[in-house]
């Protein structure tokens, strides 16, 4: 899984970037089908913005999280592609 991390108004930092790639290596966990990934970390104002979207085998996912903490925004985005992944591997597996 190749992961593009792309920041607005802030600086990406290493303990960012790893910080994204150990959350997104447990979405591969539960599909191992995620060909690439493309996160954007914003900062707008007071408010951190993640979102992300997925490139997996039969579409994209999309999700977005907005938080004051940007670690707690990108958790929120990992809950939310989570839930979709599953969703999305159920209807490949019922086909």
């Amino acid at each position: 899984m190749q992961i593009n991390l792309t920041c607005r108004h802030i600086e990406t930092t290493d303990s960012l970037r790893e910080y994204v790639d150990s959350k997104f290596s447990k979405l591969e966990r539960h599909f191992d089908h995620i060909n690439n990934v493309h996160v954007i970390l914003d900062v707008e104002k007071l408010a951190q913005k993640a979102e992300a979207t997925l490139h997996v085998n039969g579409g994209e996912l999309f999700a977005t999280s907005e938080h004051n903490d940007m670690y707690a925004a990108i958790d929120g985005l990992i809950d939310k592609l989570d839930r979709q992944v599953i969703k999305h591997k159920e209807k490949l597996t019922k086909h």
